[in-house]
């Protein structure tokens, strides 16, 4: 957390794209999350039994407009709902 520097973790959708993994807040930045990776970008992924360090950064919605779609698209796609902030989720 950004406040306790605790680590926090939460199970959540993603879709993945040339390597990189997308996540997206419903709330945008409102999001404690998305708070959280705009403080200290660095991140621990699992999925399924593999873990992973990586590095984290909130979209741009015009500096990265075409990946914000690319994400939001494949949001859709894959689970019927893709309007939140797309955050870009890189391993290290």
């Amino acid at each position: 957390g950004r406040t306790s520097g605790l680590p926090r973790e939460i199970e959540i959708w993603f879709v993945e794209s040339e390597g990189k993994f997308y996540i997206l807040a419903e709330h945008f930045h409102a999001t404690q999350w998305v708070k959280n990776i705009e403080r200290d970008p660095r991140v621990q992924v699992r999925i399924g039994d593999q873990s992973f360090a990586a590095t984290a950064r909130v979209l741009n919605s015009d500096r990265d407009e075409a990946i914000w779609q690319t994400a939001q698209r494949l949001a859709r796609e894959k689970y019927g709902w893709g309007d939140g902030l797309p955050v870009e989720i890189v391993r290290d």
